[in-house]
């Protein structure tokens, strides 16, 4: 649970820890007690659970805009309003996860280089320093009920009487005084423009960006999903520029109605339509052959053959969706005893996603699966036997 400071805290601490399962032969795992097989075997389950993080072509592309923006900011000494940053592209392909471990590691390198003290504390205070602040945005989002999320992430105090004002003031308080340098705004597209409410919340978003942070926003099809209409594309610079927010913040932080501007990458599913993308992915699944732990897998078990075909037939190139095939079936191929993936091992995994985890379905938040091919039909009746020079016997022979 990312969406406190102490879960956060803990997730960014503990996120590399993990020991995947030692690689053993066959042979040596027979060697074992039946108690330490059972172990093992266990363990393998939860290293094929715990696949890590892979970084793409297109997460390397969104890491690097990112990084940048955020760092640019924080050293940004000028009262001004900061560029913030969109995150789009289809469920399941690693958006929260490529911007989180972003800005981990942005926020444990802005910790060290500050010995991790707040540079703008309150002199004679010790304010917890949170250089990044992760909210997930409400079903239905309403002004009060995101800055109340916000407090929560903070373990704020919300008092029932407050107002929308107050609100927003203890927001740009808690920002301040915990020296917070990017603020980001998960399942950002559960926001509906046909609502006024939803309009409201979103004005109030982008009145956050002159409280000196750094606005992150994540979402599943941000163009499509209307919160662009009111911003226009600034050829120049390749931003979205929206124009200013009709809330007025109560701590004085807005001084000026500067326009926001906004970065939109999307992080993009993988292709497979010309050499270089077919590369790409069969590099991705060898990345992901390395760290699994089948006993009976050979070099080139995702990668050779008609394999990276058909991983993306099956997943279509979404990095969840192929993470989940591989998962169900190692635990498969461990069950069973194949102890190897092939094609007709996994025709027998479907692939379901339930809207688990908080998910919205409405917001495309789960993606539709490809549906897996029929199989191919055996040709043996295609073509009659030929019977021209079989012999016919003494009868045909007679004549009657």
């Amino acid at each position: 649970m990312r969406d406190t400071v102490a879960g956060w805290q803990h997730w960014v601490a503990t996120r590399n820890t993990f020991v995947p399962a030692p690689r053993l032969r066959l042979d040596e795992w027979r060697l074992l007690s039946p108690k330490d097989r059972t172990l093992h075997d266990l363990h393998r389950a939860v290293t094929h659970a715990n696949l890590p993080l892979l970084q793409t072509p297109m997460s390397l592309a969104v890491t690097k805009l990112l990084r940048g923006r955020v760092q640019s900011n924080a050293v940004k000494r000028k009262p001004t309003t900061l560029s913030g940053v969109m995150i789009t592209g289809g469920g399941y392909q690693g958006k929260t996860e490529t911007a989180c471990e972003c800005l981990a590691t942005f926020e444990e390198d802005w910790l060290a280089l500050h010995r991790y003290l707040n540079p703008q504390a309150i002199p004679g205070t010790r304010d917890l320093h949170v250089p990044v602040a992760y909210v997930q945005t409400p079903v239905t989002a309403k002004p009060k009920s995101l800055c109340k999320a916000i407090l929560h992430f903070y373990d704020a105090e919300v008092n029932s009487r407050m107002d929308l004002p107050d609100l927003i003031r203890q927001v740009a308080l808690s920002l301040h005084e915990h020296g917070t340098k990017a603020l980001l705004l998960d399942d950002i597209t559960r926001l509906r423009m046909h609502r006024a409410d939803d309009q409201d919340t979103l004005d109030l978003i982008r009145a956050f960006m002159s409280m000196n942070v750094t606005l992150v926003l994540v979402g599943v099809d941000i163009p499509g999903s209307g919160l662009l209409r009111e911003g226009r594309h600034d050829p120049r610079t390749g931003q979205v520029v929206f124009p200013p927010s009709r809330h007025k913040v109560v701590h004085g932080e807005e001084a000026t109605q500067t326009e926001r501007r906004f970065d939109l990458v999307e992080l993009d599913r993988f292709r497979y339509d010309t050499n270089a993308q077919i590369m790409a992915w069969t590099d991705h699944l060898a990345g992901v052959e390395g760290q699994l732990r089948l006993f009976k897998a050979r070099p080139g078990m995702l990668t050779s053959g008609s394999m990276p075909e058909y991983f993306y037939e099956r997943t279509g190139g979404v990095v969840g969706l192929l993470e989940r095939l591989i998962e169900d079936g190692c635990q498969e191929a461990i069950d069973s005893g194949a102890e190897c993936l092939t094609e007709s091992l996994l025709d027998g995994i479907a692939i379901t996603l339930a809207p688990a985890d908080g998910r919205d379905l409405g917001a495309g938040e789960i993606p539709d699966i490809p549906e897996p091919k029929e199989p191919k039909k055996s040709s043996n009746r295609a073509r009659p036997r030929n019977t021209v020079l079989d012999d016919q016997g003494p009868a045909a022979g007679t004549g009657s």
